[in-house]
């Protein structure tokens, strides 16, 4: 299976006090280069979606694109520029204020996907009344694109609501710590002392 693997850097980064996430320092490195470390393995191609900052991006050495839509128009929108712009058959993809995603990630979405011949694949902590769907951590076939285009269109925002419209295969990962985002400088200094 030959994939792509996109990073979504496409917000305001408001909460992180305008800062852009993924050019915020973790450890010495920008978050998005510790998100590029553990993605780039796992794939064969790779792309960041990003709405500001391009050339800051653009030296870490992999296409940049920014959203077809306009204001920030929230993650679907990355994953249709990146959708647009992927040149395998599969898009995986992964956000740039996670740094602890897992190494198996796409190895485990893949195996799903192609298992339950679903059009997309999600990666999931937790059970019962503490699980909680990770939706912009998946895995979907390029072909969904023209659906994606159209819910798009049509005024859709919401990805869980574009997901209802898929067939989706959810993968349950153990470890919640590791898709774990960071929002705020609070978050971002308290990851500095909790890293793996």
């Amino acid at each position: 299976m030959e994939i792509t693997g996109l990073i979504l850097a496409g917000g305001r980064g408001s909460r992180m006090g305008s800062i852009d996430k993924g050019l915020a320092l973790l450890g010495g490195h920008p978050m998005v280069q510790h998100v590029l470390t553990r993605l780039q393995p796992q794939v064969q191609r790779l792309l960041i979606s990003a709405n500001q900052n391009a050339d800051a991006y653009a030296a870490f050495g992999v296409p940049v694109w920014p959203d077809a839509m306009p204001n920030f128009a929230g993650p679907l929108a990355g994953l249709q520029t990146g959708l647009v712009h992927c040149q395998t058959p599969y898009l995986v993809t992964a956000p740039c204020d996670s740094p602890f995603l897992p190494t198996d990630l796409v190895a485990r979405l893949s195996a799903a996907l192609t298992a339950a011949d679903a059009d997309l694949a999600v990666a999931v902590t937790g059970t019962g009344d503490t699980r909680q769907p990770h939706p912009v951590f998946c895995l979907t076939k390029v072909s969904v694109l023209p659906h994606l285009t159209a819910f798009l269109q049509g005024g859709g925002r919401k990805v869980e609501r574009w997901y209802a419209t898929l067939r989706v295969a959810e993968v349950h990962f153990a470890d919640e710590a590791a898709f774990r985002n960071i929002n705020t400088l609070a978050e971002l200094q308290q990851s500095e002392s909790t890293r793996p």
